[in-house]
């Protein structure tokens, strides 16, 4: 009910006309980040960033470039949230490893795990489910990532029970998510000396986890990661706003950047109406469950096909990208170009800033020369990038950003 409330909301609220067409627009919207940020540089307190998106979040090629730059720049704020335990094969976790136990089952808003009944779902959209007493898993982290505060996230209830989490190997402490309901509950630890590594352990079977995170609140930045390879918005939807709400309440993000868009752009019916009502009703919950944090949309980056169906997978011209040869040319699937349309459009309408990801790239067939060219910024499926390209991009983001700030003071 609470989530059909929330659909109706973003749909039915008032809107103002978009008129931006540039690369990147409104940033004026993101005047308290650039507030937080100019302070946090200055030794106050530390800010957090949190991209919700697909493969390119997950990856963290992009995300992980991006919080390279703004760490050494702006100082360290530590890694930040993460799925639980490791949700999926090859799983990326730049900056810490991860190690996980037998006795888990996976819980997903997409892909493996995502069957129903799904286990509650949080911002991370995986959760890990105790099935036996001792199920355990652990993160260390590289020197950089060095953490002073720990959280974990879980579903509290009668049979939810006790975690013992271990620090450094050494010193042990518990965390009781026992409650009388069924409830999300995060749990945070502070030390008063960094630390490079944490285990837990669930004492009895049936706990459900659906986030940790690491932390330094010594001041700086930290750059959260949350993505699902394959998934679209729609699955984000998935997710519980009491599980996300308690989440965003434990973390307090102070920018939300949503990159989704890809796999809408390259599905074999893309549906415009459906698409901009799942936008907008998203936008909608995390400003509300997040109580108006302010928020970055990325455009869908450009990215190429060979496959002949995706030809006509929404109404509109083709882009072509390469001449006729031996093989299917390369063309953007015209679903992409809708997406960004959309995108665009509801971020001017509901006062979010956007940037325009293919425009930054260079514009339509971009993709192309980011693979091609001598050092390749991009693989060779034309839509995932290289760390190279990733480093790219995160630059490319940062500098519009710094731009946005300057016009702020």
């Amino acid at each position: 009910m609470k989530a059909a409330l929330l659909t109706l909301a973003a749909l039915s609220a008032p809107v103002t006309a978009a008129t931006c067409t540039g690369p990147v627009c409104d940033l004026d919207a993101l005047d308290p980040w650039f507030a937080k940020l100019a302070h946090a540089r200055e030794g106050g307190a530390p800010v957090h960033i949190l991209q919700i998106g697909d493969s390119h979040t997950a990856g963290d090629a992009i995300t992980g470039a991006w919080r390279d730059l703004l760490q050494a720049r702006d100082g360290n704020g530590g890694r930040g949230v993460l799925p639980p335990g490791r949700p999926y094969d090859g799983y990326i976790t730049r900056g810490v490893t991860v190690a996980m136990s037998p006795g888990w089952a996976i819980g997903a808003t997409f892909g493996k795990g995502a069957l129903a009944p799904r286990p509650l779902l949080g911002l991370s959209g995986f959760s890990m489910t105790a099935m036996k007493a001792g199920a355990s898993m652990a993160l260390s982290a590289t020197p950089a990532m060095a953490f002073d505060r720990f959280t974990l996230c879980a579903i509290g209830g009668p049979g939810a029970g006790v975690v013992t989490v271990r620090f450094d190997t050494a010193d042990l402490d518990r965390l009781d998510f026992s409650a009388p309901t069924v409830r999300p509950i995060c749990l945070t630890i502070r030390s008063a000396t960094p630390r490079s590594a944490v285990a837990i352990a669930a004492e009895q079977a049936s706990l459900t986890i659906t986030s940790w995170a690491t932390f330094r609140d010594t001041g700086g930045v930290t750059l959260s990661n949350l993505g699902v390879v394959g998934s679209q918005l729609a699955h984000f939807a998935r997710t519980d706003d009491a599980v996300v709400a308690a989440e965003l309440d434990a973390y307090k993000p102070d920018l939300i950047v949503l990159a989704f868009g890809t796999n809408e752009g390259f599905a074999p019916h893309f549906d415009p109406v459906a698409f901009e009502a799942v936008l907008r009703s998203q936008i909608t919950r995390l400003r509300l469950l997040s109580g108006g944090t302010p928020m970055l949309l990325l455009g869908a980056p450009d990215a190429l096909s060979r496959q002949e169906p995706l030809r006509t997978n929404a109404p509109g011209a083709v882009i072509g990208c390469e001449p006729a040869g031996d093989r299917p040319a390369l063309f953007a699937p015209p679903a992409l170009t809708a997406v960004r349309a959309i995108q665009r459009r509801v971020a001017g309408e509901l006062g979010l800033a956007f940037w325009d990801w293919q425009a930054r790239m260079g514009g339509p067939c971009a993709a192309r020369s980011w693979v091609q060219r001598e050092a390749p910024l991009m693989r060779g499926d034309y839509v995932h990038f290289t760390t190279a390209g990733g480093t790219e991009i995160a630059r490319r983001v940062q500098a519009d950003l710094d731009q946005g700030a300057a016009a702020a003071e």
